[in-house]
């Protein structure tokens, strides 16, 4: 990460980064408003097969915010590597967490907030302890790399498991367990992110002047990232219309992260050359996240009371609200004094003294 701090390109991959987070993240909430104005005039959901979303001026405004997200983070890919863009797609649970709890009235409890903290530590981490790619310069190298054995049977392994989803889990589980659709998206989404990589590699060749027009490959990829990205956005909208937003985001990024981080350890090679420290922090920061991604999921509906707090805080809560009571009723300990007053002392012998004469 040193060598990677000082070059412009980092902080150029950065700052495309953090953009493609924040329109992406609101994104989210354009499409999730226009899939409910569609349910309450009772159209076809797009989870039931209906296609009525594409009439919906909202839904599309979201999809152009994705296409203005998705833009920004093709050009990050292309100046960093892919284990530092796709981190920092965590911004983007924190920015759709923060906007559907105020324009989708979808609470967001304390664990929710933890949560969104702690996806943003671990993607700290992952960036901090990012590992350099292996150097793809051409389309050729590009090329070298696409016929590895390793990437050919992860693309197999992808493409089975996303075909076994789409026609055997989707119609059985589809309308009941989110990873269904958005397992899809992942898996499918890793083979984008190696097809908008070597994009990027063409662009740039194109730019200084090469023939990239006539290279097959270029064109191949291209096709590979219409038909990858079209599939993301039909079963991404079945799983934003059957289920939370904030449940499909912190899960979709999860599963998505992991599958990239999967392929270009494949296809690049970055961990190869990696240190023991830079291993270390970038799978901690990565637990991190996941970890937060959990606080965001699993208590999203669990109200944050005090009959919640463990018992030892209870008590002590308990106790202090009534010291809290007494102190309002009696006066402060500060302003009684520690001893009995010499004027009491006398009082209480002249009232022993005139007890005794009555007797």
């Amino acid at each position: 990460m040193g060598e990677a701090g000082g070059r412009p390109g980092f902080y150029v991959g950065l700052g495309l980064a953090l953009a493609s987070s924040a329109f992406i993240g609101g994104s989210f909430i354009l499409k999730k408003k226009g899939l409910l104005r569609l349910c309450r005039r009772g159209r076809a959901r797009a989870g039931q097969g209906g296609h009525a979303y594409l009439q919906e001026w909202l839904w599309w405004a979201g999809l152009l915010c994705m296409g203005v997200g998705e833009a920004a983070n093709f050009a990050a890919y292309a100046f960093a590597p892919a284990t530092l863009v796709t981190p920092l797609g965590a911004l983007s649970v924190l920015v759709s967490a923060v906007l559907s709890s105020t324009f989708l009235n979808e609470q967001l409890n304390v664990h929710g907030k933890i949560g969104c903290i702690l996806s943003i530590l671990g993607s700290t981490v992952m960036v901090i302890h990012a590992p350099q790619e292996e150097e793809v310069s051409s389309l050729e190298s590009m090329a070298e790399k696409l016929k590895d054995p390793g990437f050919i049977v992860f693309a197999v392994c992808v493409l089975v498991s996303s075909l076994l989803l789409i026609f055997v889990a989707g119609p059985r589980y589809g309308q009941s367990n989110v990873l269904v659709y958005v397992l899809v998206c992942s898996a499918i989404g890793s083979l984008s992110v190696s097809c908008v990589k070597g994009l990027g590699i063409a662009l740039k060749e194109l730019f200084s002047g090469k023939p990239v027009l006539k290279e097959p490959l270029g064109w191949v990829l291209l096709v590979c990232l219409v038909i990858c990205i079209s599939i993301q956005i039909n079963y991404l909208n079945k799983a934003l219309d059957i289920f939370n937003t904030a449940v499909v985001t912190p899960i979709y990024y999860v599963l998505f992260t992991t599958a990239v981080m999967m392929c270009s350890a494949i296809l690049f090679k970055e961990w190869q050359h990696m240190v023991l420290d830079n291993i270390i922090g970038t799978i901690s920061g990565f637990l991190t996240i996941v970890s937060g991604i959990f606080l965001l999921h699993a208590f999203r509906d669990m109200p944050f009371t005090p009959d919640l707090l463990p018992l030892f805080l209870q008590q002590g809560r308990a106790d202090l609200h009534t010291s809290w009571r007494s102190a309002d009723r009696h006066r402060s300990c500060q302003h009684q004094p520690l001893l009995p007053s010499e004027e009491k002392g006398s009082q209480s012998a002249e009232e022993e003294e005139e007890e005794g004469e009555s007797v």
